[in-house]
């Protein structure tokens, strides 16, 4: 038994076990648990609450945030992503006026943290610290693919498709 004590101090003392009461890795531990939620509002005419207009938002199905995780993350779906540019750079006019060309799909524009805390919102299987306009192109790789084609056919040649997932961070401190 004494032995066994020993081993556990030692551990705690090489820091490979975190004391329970220690506040760090407590908050370290929420800020790194996700919860996936609902399907994409994929209409622009009927977005999901709480989000901003060139977000792409979806239904918070589960459980409310109470401090109690990092990220909510919507179920996967595919985008086609337009064009990328310097994070911040692209504009709601530019958005609107592609928004207006694909009036039954949501267009989209990563600005992730672009007003301090204001922009929440960011997308899996991109690099964060790029902006891009997307357009939802569906749930399916089939549905993307041929949204993809009409895409290009109507002069967005460099178009790309991007399976991913909206994401709300919160800011656990």
């Amino acid at each position: 038994m004494r032995s066994a004590t020993l081993i556990v101090f030692v551990l705690l003392g090489f820091g490979l076990f975190a004391a329970e009461d220690d506040p760090e890795a407590q908050i370290d531990k929420i800020r790194k648990k996700v919860l996936t939620q609902g399907k994409v509002c994929a209409d622009p005419a009927r977005p999901c609450p709480d989000f901003k207009p060139n977000e792409l938002s979806f239904a918070i199905t589960g459980k409310k945030f109470d401090f109690d995780r990092g990220e909510d993350r919507s179920q996967p779906f595919y985008a086609v992503i337009l064009r990328s540019d310097k994070l911040c750079s692209i504009q709601e006019a530019e958005r609107l006026e592609v928004q207006a060309q694909f009036s039954s799909r949501k267009v989209f524009v990563h600005q992730h943290f672009c007003q301090d805390f204001g922009d929440k919102v960011t997308y899996t299987n991109v690099n964060r610290k790029v902006g891009f306009i997307a357009v939802y192109a569906g749930e399916t790789e089939e549905e993307g693919r041929a949204f993809l084609a009409q895409v290009r056919a109507a002069a967005f040649k460099d178009a790309t498709l991007r399976r991913m997932q909206s994401v709300v961070i919160y800011q656990i401190e």
